[in-house]
């Protein structure tokens, strides 16, 4: 069976000056990558749009559907300039924030952030550098902020500046980003990515400028996102767990535990999610990752994932198709184990009063209790699909839908393989093309079962409501 029917949880593999020429991308979809991630932290929009039509390219030379993800920049706060190349800081130090533009030195430092200082109260912590320095603010006035300096180090100046124990009052989207996301827009990316999440308010606001024509995606990397978590998954289309951000706002050991409840609370709804950074960091320089990390991915993938990102190590690194291909590797490896099965169904989460919800179960019973080969989803919007990989079924999921856009935004999703087909009007078409999609891509023989969701009236999204069990003609009498 080819690897993406046996594979069910996804690969998004980011794009950069390692992989960007065709036959590197041709590459990576060959050996496993579903979903192509565009980094509007990095590169011209001339770059991305290169991309962009390779990726188009190599869809139709590799013969399934792959989603294009653009990831915007988010908000970058940073310190100002500093009048020397570097400032020590030692423990017990006090340094002054302050809006002056001027170089700083040993006693105060810019902060070109007005947002910033107005959120600042005594009690609130500054992480400086990725976290390798932390303050304390002691005292504050809106305008400027006092901060005693617990952990100390050389500080840069333009360095990152993470606000822990307040919630700033900005928006999760700036001038560049409106502008990135007009161009992705413009492109045809099938998911848009928000970083710098903290409210659901932040996901209204993108919906707003996206008005339906690419998935909305949440990134997870502010604790205060996830004071709010249920909210947000809600407005969401998919989330993404930013694990480099949350570990420098949040302690190490948490990481792990929010990762989790972000896991079950997308399941719980029915939302994809990406588990991301540094899952096979150390592939950037190595052709092997290290043990610990296969365990991180496996990790990801026993807990069921949608799918799980390479960053670095496939934009930048020396080994971007070992990367993919180990990552690929993991997850067969995982999904082979009966053990996987078993926590997938443990984790089950109990269907909504809704009948798209019982149609959906209905289709795992079926997979669980007749042989059947494949479920067959017929879907405009996705829906359909998206509710029956909550069920998390033992039967891969075949998604027939006459959308492209819907086709591409299934590669994200948990062992949903997306295929178009044309529009049907008659319970009858349905059938047919179920059952001849199903043999034309390997899934199912004559004589073979398949199960069958739909909604009817047809290409009305939400409308799940139509399950056959159908037995592929032809096989023995």
């Amino acid at each position: 069976m080819d690897r993406r029917r046996r594979n069910r949880a996804k690969i998004v593999a980011t794009l950069g000056p390692a992989s960007s020429t065709r036959d590197m991308i041709l590459a990576l979809a060959q050996a496993g990558a579903d979903v192509f991630r565009l980094n509007f932290s990095h590169g011209s929009h001339e770059e991305h749009r290169a991309r962009y039509a390779i990726i188009r390219s190599v869809e139709q030379e590799v013969g399934r559907s792959i989603g294009i993800l653009a990831d915007l920049q988010g908000p970058k706060l940073r310190v100002g300039r500093l009048a020397a190349d570097k400032l020590m800081l030692a423990p017990g130090d006090r340094l002054r924030f302050d809006l002056d533009p001027d170089p700083g030195g040993k006693d105060r430092v810019p902060l070109p952030h007005p947002e910033v200082l107005a959120a600042l109260a005594p009690g609130v912590v500054l992480l400086l550098d990725d976290g390798k320095l932390r303050l304390e603010v002691e005292a504050a006035d809106g305008r400027s902020a006092t901060a005693r300096v617990v952990v100390g180090g050389p500080l840069s100046e333009r360095k990152g500046v993470s606000v822990v124990g307040a919630a700033l009052p900005m928006s999760a989207m700036t001038d560049k980003d409106r502008t990135d996301l007009a161009f992705a827009l413009s492109l045809g990316v099938d998911w848009v990515a928000l970083s710098f999440v903290q409210r659901p308010e932040d996901i209204d606001e993108v919906r707003e400028l996206v008005q339906g024509r690419a998935g909305v995606l949440a990134k997870l990397e502010k604790p205060s996102a996830i004071d709010c978590l249920d909210a947000i998954v809600a407005r969401s289309d998919a989330i993404m767990v930013a694990r480099g951000d949350l570990g420098v706002e949040l302690a190490p050991q948490k990481v792990p535990i929010i990762q989790r409840r972000i896991l079950r609370a997308c399941r719980v709804a029915g939302k994809p999610v990406i588990v991301a950074t540094q899952m096979l960091e150390s592939m950037i320089e190595a052709p092997t990752p290290t043990r610990a990390e296969a365990s991180d991915v496996a990790t990801a993938v026993y807990d069921g994932a949608d799918a799980v990102m390479l960053s670095a190590e496939s934009a930048a690194g020396n080994y971007p198709l070992e990367a993919v291909q180990m990552m690929d590797n993991i997850v067969a490896e995982v999904e082979a184990d009966p053990f996987y099965h078993a926590s997938i169904d443990a984790a089950h989460p109990p269907p909504e009063a809704t009948v798209a919800d019982v149609i959906c179960q209905g289709l795992r019973t079926a997979a669980a209790t007749l042989p059947v080969k494949a479920i067959v989803t017929y879907t405009t919007s996705g829906s359909t699909s998206l509710r029956a990989a909550r069920e998390r079924p033992a039967a891969p999921i075949l998604s027939l839908t006459p959308d492209a856009g819907t086709a591409r935004r299934l590669a994200l999703v948990w062992g949903t393989y997306a295929v178009r087909s044309p529009a049907a009007e008659r319970v009858a078409e349905i059938v047919d093309y179920a059952c001849r999609a199903a043999s034309a891509n390997g899934l199912a023989e004559p004589g073979d079962v398949i199960a069958i969701a739909a909604g009817m009236p047809f290409g009305v999204a939400g409308t799940t409501n139509l399950l056959r069990i159908e037995r592929l003609p032809g096989g023995p009498a």
